[in-house]
């Protein structure tokens, strides 16, 4: 039976991952995931597909606060508490209200990706509702939780030199000891206590061709390249499965990944 190997928490949108040995899953996410969002003074999203050194921030959880850190520059620590002025966030067609603050903070983006940005907190409880989804979400593309599956990974990575880290792909979720591309036939699962529905295939950007080692672009374009040759579809490329939590509960990593459906 398949288990769950790895589990990630990405506090803030496009940051590195964090890994964890366990973490709380709640129906909009696992609890501090995508939290936080880097915005234009405006309040559009800004993401690693336009900025690639966010994938060389790291955010360290605190109570209260974020620890945020990145080559060549001191560390800054976002505290929730300064964070009450209200601010409008555009996530892909999303308009939501959301929360600023820090100044401080905001400069310090600013000098990271070279423009203007700021620093925003989703709030005690996030403002975004999309009609396919019954709960709130974060600042997530689409969905709560992206699944990969080691398996498929090493599938890929026997047409790639050097091959893609699984860091490179951002999942949530990683399982072990399923076949190759199993959860393609996925529609419902769960893990430890918790009951998952699978919403969609995960349809794969450029965001995945950049190292989350070096946060440069590889320049023969994979994983896209062989994704756009062996995983093409009508709406995209596809790696891993978008999953919607139909309950809360504790994840812990080698739990068993049952297949309901």
């Amino acid at each position: 039976m398949p288990t769950l190997a790895e589990l990630y928490v990405y506090p803030l949108k496009s940051c590195r991952g964090n890994a964890v040995a366990r973490a709380l899953a709640t129906p909009t996410g696992l609890l501090h995931d995508r939290e936080w969002l880097l915005a234009t003074p405006e309040g559009d999203f800004i993401t690693a597909r336009s900025d690639p050194q966010l994938v060389s921030v790291t955010a360290e959880l605190w109570p209260g606060m974020v620890l945020f850190s990145a080559p060549g520059q001191p560390p800054v620590a976002a505290l929730a508490t300064r964070y009450t002025e209200h601010a409008r966030a555009k996530v892909w067609g999303d308009a939501f209200d959301a929360r600023h603050g820090d100044a401080r903070v905001d400069a310090w983006f600013s000098e990271l990706v070279g423009r203007p940005c700021r620093l925003l907190w989703l709030g005690e409880t996030s403002q975004r509702r999309r009609e396919a989804l019954r709960e709130p979400l974060s600042f997530a593309d689409g969905y709560p939780y992206l699944l990969a599956n080691r398996a498929s990974l090493a599938a890929l990575n026997a047409a790639i030199a050097p091959p893609v880290p699984m860091r490179a792909l951002r999942p949530n979720l990683v399982v072990d000891g399923a076949l190759p591309w199993a959860e393609d036939g996925w529609r419902r699962l769960r893990i430890g206590e918790v009951e998952f529905e699978v919403a969609s295939p995960c349809t794969r950007c450029v965001l995945t061709t950049i190292d989350p080692d070096t946060a440069r672009r590889r320049t023969d374009g994979e994983p896209l390249k062989t994704l756009a040759r062996e995983r093409r579809y009508a709406d995209g490329v596809h790696f891993g499965i978008n999953l919607v939590a139909r309950n809360a509960g504790v994840l812990e990593t080698g739990a068993r990944v049952e297949i309901i459906a």
